[in-house]
């Protein structure tokens, strides 16, 4: 299958897709999740958050704030001049502010994307078929689920379109929702994120180890 290593810093709309699970029982549980550490219910689902362009992010290390930050596998859907593709990435937040502002949570960190993407046009038909991963350090497994377990990214952004009534243009770029995770959410010093398409074996992969700032008062 065909990659394609598009030029991220023509990006210039980062959005993140909330609670975008199709089963309303997993998004439950994902609700449960953040619930357990403080996070109110969202108003809707999906919810899409706008984030800075500035925070998207290729780099092998990122910088965060303390230690209370993690990541979640996501596919990432984006709009070029000529073309629709797909990655993956990683929303990573702040869990504390999250626990007060889940827009505030989501601007804290940088969000992570692989440099390799796939045409989304290739992928479609079997698009439910995918398979999304994460592993923390010494590559534990973190989550893993398939993409049939989320709204279809086309879905996502006909109702971002249908809500914000503009299109999802070139330089626009979607993190498409979280599987839920093996055993609740950690902290770790690295995260590896996959989307991996089991009839061909071809699988998109990007690692990245997190830096933890001091937080001075």
């Amino acid at each position: 299958m065909e990659i394609f290593y598009p030029d991220l810093t023509a990006v210039r709309e980062v959005i993140v897709a909330g609670w975008a699970g199709r089963d309303a029982a997993d998004v439950q549980h994902h609700i449960d999740e953040l619930a357990a550490l403080g996070v109110a219910p969202p108003s809707d689902v999906p919810l899409f958050y706008r984030v800075g362009h500035e925070t998207l992010s290729t780099a092998p290390v990122i910088d965060v704030l303390g230690g209370q930050t993690s990541g979640e596998v996501e596919p990432v859907l984006l709009r070029t001049q000529s073309d629709l593709l797909v990655g993956v990435g990683s929303d990573h937040t702040d869990r504390e502010s999250e626990a007060y502002s889940v827009a505030l949570s989501k601007q804290v960190c940088p969000k992570v994307s692989g440099r390799a993407f796939w045409r989304f046009a290739d992928v479609a038909d079997r698009w439910d078929e995918m398979v999304l991963r994460s592993f923390t350090a010494e590559r534990t497994p973190y989550q893993e689920g398939l993409a049939a377990s989320l709204l279809n990214p086309l879905d996502l952004v006909a109702r971002w379109e249908q809500r914000e009534g503009r299109v999802f243009g070139p330089g626009s770029l979607m993190f498409c929702g979280t599987v839920p995770t093996l055993n609740g959410i950690v902290r770790t010093e690295s995260l590896t994120v996959e989307l991996s398409d089991p009839r061909t074996g071809s699988v998109l992969s990007h690692h990245y180890a997190i830096r933890e700032l001091p937080v001075v008062a």
